[in-house]
């Protein structure tokens, strides 16, 4: 009996392999794989509750690829970044950011870092906090880039420091003068538009539905007739243009589109589905395009982009290189992740996961963070 139980036993050896074998085997490699020391300092003010969705894939990325602060410290999504810090208090939170910083003490902390990376400032407001009915304005309660970021974002591109920055950093509630001036340091131009993907429109059927976009939608055409899937771009103006599917575009949702052989030498799949809210931008030429939007327009739908003073493809993601510093800038709100990641510390994870999430599943994050971002 004891025999035929080791033999039993013997012969299961490839699945203790893959269960534990691997796995071992994958930790002790990211454990003697050398870290790097990089300090990096990290702008995000739509942190309403203790989730810090966006920026914690940011920092998961840290911790993977082993990056530490020169101090030889770790980074941690709870506390190392700037803007809103939540508290579950009657006062939600507060705030520590560059405000009341001098221009001096902004640029000697620039000296101290190697990459500035703007993940979010749109803020947070009231309806973080509670419901808000149809009609009634969330009011904003801190967010927006402010002349702070301003000169923090001037002294690192003098300073030759690296600088990502990300969809929302200069649209809606960043005033008109400080996003002139975001637009000036990182040489691209906000067309006013901004576009999300929603697989249905029907605000009976899809709860999920901004009320701020029903109410301002019903304010301009009078009422709220929209229905099935369909893209949504709203100006800063208020003005608010729907794209239905199969009648403006044929594509099932946002694709993100990469030139196999580009220029920047990335290896990304050349088509990746994005839902999520995006930026319509115009670059200078000094840019090189990453990956690209391609809603997939019918002709109606290229008619309609025209009118609206927007081109055919959107930048999505660029890069370029100013005085030997590069410089990054996301149309996108890549960094926003909701969910559980998991510890980082096995060696190979994101080979795994883009092995298990199928790139053109757009209902799920994980498969776009996994196999893009």
């Amino acid at each position: 009996m004891k025999e035929e139980l080791k033999l039993f036993l013997i012969r299961l050896w490839p699945i203790w392999l893959i269960l534990f074998g691997i796995p071992l085997l994958s930790f002790c490699i990211w454990l003697i794989k050398p870290g790097s020391t990089l300090d990096i300092l990290v702008v995000d003010k739509t942190v309403p509750n203790f989730q810090y969705r966006e920026h914690k894939s940011v920092f998961w990325i840290f911790d993977y690829l082993k990056i530490k602060k020169s101090s030889d410290q770790s980074y941690h999504a709870e506390k190392d970044y700037l803007g809103f810090f939540p508290n579950g208090k009657e006062d939600h939170g507060v705030i520590k950011d560059l405000r009341g910083k001098s221009e001096s003490e902004i640029t000697e902390l620039v000296s101290q870092k190697d990459v500035i990376y703007i993940a979010d400032t749109y803020g947070v407001y009231e309806d973080d906090f509670r419901k808000i009915v149809l009609g009634e304005i969330s009011q904003k309660i801190y967010g927006g880039m402010n002349l702070s970021e301003i000169e923090l974002i001037s002294s690192a591109k003098e300073q030759k420091k690296t600088i990502i920055a990300e969809y929302n950093s200069m649209a809606s509630p960043t005033s008109s003068l400080v996003r002139a001036e975001f637009e000036r340091l990182m040489g691209v131009k906000w067309t006013g538009w901004i576009a999300r993907f929603f697989d249905e429109l029907d605000s009976v059927q899809n709860k999920e539905l901004p009320r701020w976009l029903l109410s301002q939608y019903v304010e301009q055409h009078k009422q709220y007739d929209l229905a099935g899937p369909g893209l949504i771009f709203v100006k800063d103006s208020g003005e608010i243009e729907a794209f239905l599917y199969e009648r403006d575009f044929i594509n099932n949702t946002p694709m993100i589109r990469t030139q196999k052989l580009n220029k920047a030498g990335y290896k990304l799949p050349e088509l990746v589905p994005y839902p999520d809210w995006f930026d319509v931008v115009l670059i200078e030429r000094d840019y090189q395009v990453i990956s690209y939007f391609d809603i997939g327009p019918t002709l109606e739908g290229v008619q309609k982009l025209r009118t609206m003073g927007l081109p055919r493809f959107f930048p999505a993601s660029i890069v370029r290189t100013v005085d030997g510093a590069r410089q990054f800038y996301f149309s996108g709100d890549f960094a926003d992740f909701g969910g559980a990641l998991g510890t980082p510390s096995f060696q190979g994870l994101p080979f795994l996961w883009r092995g298990l999430y199928v790139a053109t599943d757009y209902t799920d994050r994980n498969s776009f963070f996994w196999n893009y971002y």
